[in-house]
């Protein structure tokens, strides 16, 4: 978060909309931010408490009607984009963060990295399909909510995220010299 608050220059003076985010990410940020959070019915933590100014909206990300063109100085999204659905409804959410705000923050995890994201498993994306099914039904019958997060997680590589989001730049966030994230950033506007 430090990098992002420093490249997008967030301060009090930005306005914020964080697509499919929760609140919890933004409590080491610490000037007080005007914040839009849309997020699925019952998916938001709306009883976190937070220094900033937070307001939660119920909305696809994909198709966002509540706002109009550039509405945002800042779209931020953080490992949101690889749960929204196949290809047409990442290119969907892609026009969106394009289409709200002047400057964005596309945030997603690498495949390279040992340890997934979402399930923990060390180089899940490359176990063999049947594996991978094997622990999702395993799984199942013990954290079925979680498991339909992992089932819902398709990995988004780098040149797909260049492809959707032409004209930014996309920066490569590693740990130990290994890609953790990819991250599309596009500076349109001093926010």
């Amino acid at each position: 978060m430090k990098q992002c608050v420093a490249m997008l220059r967030l301060d009090r003076h930005a306005s914020i909309i964080d697509l499919g985010g929760q609140p919890m990410i933004w409590s080491d940020v610490p000037d007080q931010l005007d914040i839009t959070i849309l997020n699925l019915e019952g998916v938001a933590m709306t009883d976190v408490r937070s220094h900033h100014r937070i307001r939660y909206v119920v909305g696809d990300a994909c198709r966002v009607s509540a706002f109009g063109d550039k509405q945002f100085d800042v779209v931020f999204t953080n490992s949101v984009i690889e749960h929204v659905g196949g290809p047409q409804k990442r290119a969907e959410f892609a026009h969106e963060v394009t289409r709200l705000g002047h400057s964005y923050w596309v945030q997603t995890p690498s495949k390279w990295f040992p340890i997934e994201a979402h399930c923990g498993m060390p180089f899940w994306w490359f176990y063999p399909r049947r594996l991978r099914e094997l622990f999702i039904r395993r799984w199942r019958s013990t954290v079925p909510e979680w498991t339909e997060m992992v089932e819902g997680t398709d990995i988004v590589t780098k040149a797909e995220l260049r492809r959707l989001f032409p004209g930014s730049t996309i920066l490569v966030e590693r740990v130990f010299g290994i890609p953790k994230s990819y991250i599309a950033l596009r500076l349109l506007k001093a926010a």
